[in-house]
């Protein structure tokens, strides 16, 4: 084997083992062992094993970023929302063990993380397309980016209890996600207030 494809196949049985157990759960003498190579050899390709999981990690982010980008490149807000909702769940599909990977140790919700960049990213790019659709009805689009957090959050967290359950089919779950979400904005009100005030 190559020092190339070597360096390949640690990535790939690192990925592995970092899905199934999370980076602490995982040992460079398990990835040695799984890979049938001694320690030293896991070592002088990443240093470690926390410099084999940045590489893991960013990895996956370029994925499931490049397959957003393509998917958010144009159409009308309703197809871009569901356009989303369908490359997320397709990057499940596609690549558990790295969906895993991402959201283990950076859950929807916590303040830093690849994930989390990752939803920012594609919360920004709504953000302009929800900004466009509220002043053309009239609602204050300062509110836009924290529309666009509520929506693409909606879908992460679907996508994450997705990835365990699997039914119903993914395009089932796409439709009903973006009815949720695009009946929800039709039927917004331009001053919302709570029902209550504590």
């Amino acid at each position: 084997m190559t020092a190339a494809e070597r360096h390949e196949q640690l990535i790939e049985v690192g990925r592995g083992l970092i899905a199934a157990r999370g980076v602490e759960g995982t040992t460079v003498e398990e990835i040695a062992a799984k890979a049938e190579v001694s320690k030293p050899v896991v070592y002088e390709h990443f240093g470690g094993k926390d410099e084999l999981y940045v590489v893991v990690v960013e990895r996956e982010v370029e994925v499931l970023l490049d397959m957003m980008r393509t998917a958010l490149g144009g159409g009308t807000p309703r197809e871009l929302l569901e356009r989303a909702a369908f490359t997320l769940l397709d990057y499940i599909e596609q690549r558990p063990d790295g969906f895993r990977i991402l959201v283990r140790d950076s859950p929807v919700g916590s303040a830093t993380g690849s994930f989390v960049s990752i939803i920012g990213d594609v919360a920004s790019r709504v953000e302009h397309i929800l900004a466009g659709e509220f002043t053309s009805r009239g609602f204050d689009d300062r509110f836009a980016p924290m529309y666009a957090q509520m929506l693409v959050g909606m879908v992460a967290t679907t996508g994450q209890w997705w990835l365990h359950a699997r039914r119903p089919a993914k395009d089932v779950v796409a439709a009903h996600l973006v009815n949720l979400a695009w009946n929800g904005l039709s039927g917004l009100e331009q001053q919302p207030h709570p029902l209550r005030h504590p």
